[in-house]
């Protein structure tokens, strides 16, 4: 028969495992405290025009893909689409909500990250909520990193070129234009950063033309390059985030002053792609690259070299 334990022997072995589980428990508490709870703070202009969600869903989809286990909240600067998003019964919050919101969920480091085209005053208005929150509430987070808008670089420019090619290349044939609308502002804040943009883009493709709804580059500067182009045949595209009113209205509108209307007046065949660019493949990339690439954390005084 087996021979059965002693007691007195027991206890050594008893000693040794509860002693292992110890260890593996301070182990699992270590590791965790190594790695304190990061979130998501997706920041836009916003939008309540139903057909432009997309975009933002493409983009939430993304970020939830590239940080796992991390919660991603939204936050809209607009006040009047946060109030008409919230008759309607879905409501966003505000910079504010979203820092609220990320601190409830326990997260110790916030990756704030712009979803704006161009640094311009909604971008420095952004900033400014930001830090004005962390002012407010000293001590709440470890880290509040803030993700630079959509196209600071060249090669940002260069890789959100290459998606919008790949995305419209079916309807454009080897005469075709692409005739891309962007915002712009009307007292200038983005004109310098756009005007880089077209520079890569018509370097890359001679057949790209550029204006904006409220910058310098006006729908009259290019319908001249247009005609001196003798272009005949266009595809027109909205070179912002969401297809939203601006989109919808002002360039593929039936409105007598929308640029499609005008375009077609001046004898040019027009193609439409409504699309925004955060449905539009490899655009979320560049904005996840920015949040993870971020150092520039507003509770803590600017490194100087």
């Amino acid at each position: 028969m087996p021979r059965i334990l002693s007691h007195v022997g027991l206890r050594p072995l008893l000693f040794v495992l509860l002693l292992l589980a110890a260890l593996a428990v301070h182990g699992t508490s270590h590791a965790t405290d190594a790695a304190p709870k990061e979130g998501i703070l997706l920041v836009a202009f916003g939008t309540s025009v139903p057909e432009a969600q997309p975009a933002f869903k493409a983009v939430d989809a993304e970020f939830k893909k590239a940080f796992p286990g991390s919660p991603v909240v939204w936050a809209y600067t607009s006040q009047i689409i946060r109030k008409k998003l919230a008759e309607q019964g879905h409501p966003v919050g505000g910079i504010s909500d979203g820092m609220a919101q990320l601190a409830k969920d326990g997260v110790k480091v916030v990756r704030v990250q712009s979803l704006h085209v161009l640094a311009g005053e909604e971008f420095t208005a952004l900033e400014r909520a930001v830090l004005l929150d962390v002012s407010k509430n000293p001590g709440r987070f470890e880290a509040v990193f803030m993700g630079r808008p959509l196209l600071e670089s060249k090669p940002d420019a260069q890789e959100l070129l290459a998606a919008i090619l790949a995305d419209t290349k079916g309807q454009r044939g080897k005469d075709t234009a692409l005739v891309l609308m962007g915002h712009g502002q009307s007292h200038g804040r983005a004109d310098l950063g756009f005007e880089g943009v077209r520079a890569v883009f018509t370097a890359a493709d001679k057949n790209i033309h550029m204006a904006t709804v409220e910058g310098a580059r006006s729908f009259e500067d290019l319908l001249k390059e247009l005609k001196a182009a003798k272009v005949k045949h266009v595809v027109i595209a909205p070179l912002m985030l969401v297809a939203g009113d601006h989109a919808r209205n002002d360039l593929a509108g039936d409105e007598d002053d929308s640029w499609a209307t005008q375009l077609k007046k001046a004898g040019i065949k027009v193609d439409t792609h409504i699309k925004g660019l955060g449905e539009t493949p490899g655009t979320a990339a560049i904005l996840v690259r920015h949040a993870k690439e971020s150092t520039d954390d507003l509770t803590k005084e600017p490194k100087k070299p």
